[in-house]
């Protein structure tokens, strides 16, 4: 019986984390890590923590999410172009705020690896990345 909840928890996070790595796997140069993921204290929504690293030049594909993201630049410097805004470049110690739904785009325009904390208040139970054509 033991045996069996260990491996249905198992499956669950491999089957959680798969569904980012197919996201990540359309974005040469960028790699993710999933540090937390939790309920919140209002029903149906949820909080996601990734690290996202970026390869000089890396670029993400255009995509938006269920819900609000706060990046946080970690290291280096990075791009990033919300639908209908100038573009803005952030570095190590800066944060932007992305609203709901709201298609955007991130790169590396530095030299050397760029990092960001990619913090999501979003809709529980929907793909955290929806690319946007």
């Amino acid at each position: 019986m033991k045996t069996t909840r260990i491996m249905a928890a198992a499956l669950l996070i491999v089957g959680g984390g798969w569904t980012l790595n197919v996201a990540e796997a359309q974005q040469p140069g960028i790699h993710r890590t999933d540090l937390l993921k939790d309920d919140l204290g209002t029903p149906g929504r949820e909080v996601v923590q990734v690290r996202v690293d970026f390869e000089p030049g890396a670029i993400s594909i255009k995509h938006s999410h269920p819900g609000e993201e706060v990046a946080y630049v970690l290291e280096g410097s990075l791009e990033y172009q919300l639908e209908g805004r100038a573009p803005v470049t952030l570095h190590a110690g800066e944060a932007l705020f992305i609203p709901d739904g709201v298609a955007h785009v991130a790169k590396n325009v530095g030299s050397s690896k760029a990092s960001e904390l990619a913090t999501y208040i979003v809709n529980k139970g929907k793909p955290l990345v929806v690319p946007v054509k």
